[in-house]
């Protein structure tokens, strides 16, 4: 008995003593910097971040690294991975967590495709299952992985301002997943309103049906009419590429996604 005491103390110490190791080695890496050329690639790659308040810069580098260190990116149907890839998709993915304290938990690898790809849908009428064959510029699983078009991919982030932009929509979906389901609930900060979330996407997404329903153009996307969790994740994307269109609009969304975030974009 002494001797099995033994070892399971000797374990606990090693596993103890790992857990701590870890724990300094992420936050070492989460105060670390990006070089000069990676710097440079992302300003290049994603302009958004150039409006970013100077005192998030050190925070969003030391996220963007730890991100780098845990996820894998894989090049599909030929495609190689470039070192512009993994640095454009981990900084707009690090942009929405920059100020908050979620993180991918989860997430171990990225699917790249040279463009759009092909998927298998799935729907159910009762014991009937229907699959199709369709096409998406991105895709976000359960826990990972997140598959992206790098044609869209890119595009979407040099083009800022038009409120579209598939590696922030498919990482909306991962932040709204961290609740355990991908809902348009995400998991919220300590004294954020479950109440007025619900309250407030309810009512903008059944505002949001009745105008696509009668061909009426929003700020938010029409997709977004597939169901909550897709008009949280096109919300997003309009949040940080046309703030001030969304917060004229949908006043109450914005401010429910700036507390969701902790950033207020309209006046960066």
């Amino acid at each position: 008995m002494t001797y099995f005491l033994g070892i399971l103390l000797i374990a606990g110490g090693f596993f103890g003593w790992r857990t701590l190791l870890n724990r300094q080695t992420r936050a070492q890496i989460l105060s670390s910097n990006l070089s000069p050329a990676q710097r440079a690639i992302i300003a290049y790659q994603v302009p958004l971040l150039s409006n970013l308040p100077s005192d998030l810069h050190a925070k969003l580098e030391g996220k963007i690294k730890l991100f780098l260190k845990q996820v894998e990116f894989i090049g599909c149907d030929g495609l190689e991975v470039t070192e512009d890839m993994r640095l454009s998709i981990a900084a707009q993915a690090c942009l929405l967590v920059v100020n908050i304290d979620a993180w991918y938990v989860s997430l171990r690898t990225i699917l790249i495709y040279p463009g759009a790809f092909k998927s298998i849908d799935k729907s159910h009428d009762g014991y009937v299952v229907t699959e199709r064959e369709v096409v998406r510029t991105g895709e976000s699983w359960n826990r990972g992985p997140v598959i992206l078009s790098w044609q869209h991919s890119a595009a979407g982030a040099r083009n800022h301002t038009d409120g579209h932009n598939v590696v922030l929509h498919e990482f909306a979906h991962q932040i709204d997943d961290l609740s355990g389901h991908t809902d348009g609930v995400p998991v919220l900060a300590k004294g954020h309103s479950y109440a007025d979330w619900e309250r407030v996407f309810v009512e903008a997404y059944d505002t949001h049906l009745r105008n696509v329903e009668r061909g009426r153009h929003t700020v938010i996307d029409a997709y977004g009419a597939e169901g909550y969790e897709e008009f949280f994740a096109v919300s997003v994307e309009v949040f940080f590429e046309r703030p001030s269109a969304l917060k004229r609009e949908e006043p109450e969304v914005y401010a429910q996604l700036s507390e969701l975030f902790r950033l207020d974009p309209e006046n960066w």
